[in-house]
């Protein structure tokens, strides 16, 4: 897809409020002002807030007034967004600590010099001097009933588990941003939609301003969950480059697609090209590691990192030494028999260890990572290769 404005508003894109605008606004070469909000939760950028930083990359080159919003302030007090359990504060120091590279790993992506530099804003800015009767009056324009949509609260009210009153204000806080950027569009993942729509709402109410907001897809990460680092499954856009080649290499292979459209510039009528060949998904797979990998560290290295997997590859397919072997007297077994095999194999001292090991995806067969959220029935037979962390188990 060559046309810019085209590939912004619909390439991995799931809902723009309203397109009729934004379209006509783009079209006009009227210069926007849009920002995109991250919460330094981590220290680490990844491959699923680089979706929404390609779409202000684009937004930049087209002209536009970019801001990238670090949220100091509401990182302390934890989005709860998908959260079933009570969302724990950080410490400021630890937010500011977290923050500390954003900028430097941002400008892969963003110019923040030239004619059109983008700007990073911190959120505490305003926020710090905010008195209570200010909140207080923030919170009439809200009412309980709108805020308890979040699907979350729901849940967890059915479940009968608590909803702190910091997670509850959230929305509003965040709303807030929004009216005090006055910005004319934000944009953010599907997961922040539901605070994103609040930001449009309070911008309206304070400013009489009609706020555009644009969502994105979710990239997941490489099991299928929530991109996230307790979950082991995240890929960083810092990560070296045969680490990165090898965490695309683990993704699940339903999610190859996913993957091509949002994290790479492939054109889409390539990507159905790969998709729809006859190549078996680990081919595909290398085609995306590589054009991954090559967005980050440069053709060179990216096919450096797929000689280095490929070596790897061959080695893990006999000829590196086993740890540990074990023979079945079955051709084959379960998920839930993978568990026993870890133990008796002794990659795992207990089967609850195994379980733990494989649901942080830490577990691999053949060079691929186990995930547990798989619905088809794992086989293990002679000669696979079973890894956990730096150890090996051989099926003979």
């Amino acid at each position: 897809m060559n046309d810019p404005i085209q590939e912004l508003l619909s390439r991995g894109v799931a809902e723009i409020f309203v397109k009729s605008e934004l379209e006509q606004a783009l079209q006009s070469k009227k210069s926007l002002s849009v920002y995109y909000g991250v919460d330094p939760s981590g220290p680490a950028i990844h491959l699923g807030h680089a979706v929404l930083l390609r779409k202000l990359q684009i937004l930049q080159e087209l002209g536009h007034k970019i801001i990238f919003l670090i949220g100091d302030f509401t990182g302390m007090i934890g989005d709860p967004t998908d959260k079933n359990s009570i969302r724990q504060p950080l410490k400021r120091k630890e937010v500011l600590a977290n923050a500390k590279t954003y900028k430097k790993q941002v400008s892969k992506f963003l110019n923040f010099t030239g004619k059109n530099p983008a700007k990073i804003v911190f959120n505490s800015k305003w926020n710090d001097n905010l008195k209570f009767k200010d909140v207080i009056e923030l919170s009439g324009k809200f009412t309980v009933q709108q805020l308890l949509e979040r699907d979350m609260f729901q849940k967890r009210m059915e479940e009968n588990k608590p909803i702190g009153l910091h997670e509850f204000l959230y929305p509003l806080i965040q709303g807030y941003d929004a009216a005090v950027l006055e910005a004319d569009m934000q944009i953010g993942g599907t997961d922040q939609t539901f605070n994103m729509l609040q930001g449009r709402y309070l911008t309206k109410a304070l400013k009489n301003k009609t706020q555009m907001v644009l969502t994105c897809e979710l990239l997941v990460g490489t099991d299928g969950r929530k991109m996230s680092k307790s979950f082991n499954n995240v890929i960083d856009i810092e990560d070296e480059p045969s680490e990165m080649f090898g965490k695309v290499m683990s993704i699940n292979d339903d999610l190859i697609k996913k993957y091509f459209v949002l994290a790479t510039r492939v054109p889409l009528e390539e990507i159905d090209l790969i998709i729809n060949s006859n190549a078996n998904p680990r081919d595909q797979k290398l085609i995306l590691a590589e054009k991954i990998t090559a967005l980050y560290h440069g053709e060179k290295k990216a096919v450096a990192a797929k000689a280095n997997f490929g070596k790897k590859f061959r080695q893990s397919s006999g000829e590196i030494k086993a740890d540990f072997e074990l023979a079945l007297d079955k051709g084959s077994r379960t998920f839930s028999g993978l568990l026993g095999i870890l133990v008796s194999g002794g990659l795992a001292t207990s089967k609850s260890e195994a379980r733990r090991k494989v649901e942080e995806g830490a577990v691999e067969i053949n060079n691929e990572r186990v995930s547990v959220n798989e619905n088809r029935l794992l086989e293990i037979n002679k000669g696979d290769l079973i890894r956990l962390g730096k150890r090996f188990l051989k099926i003979v």
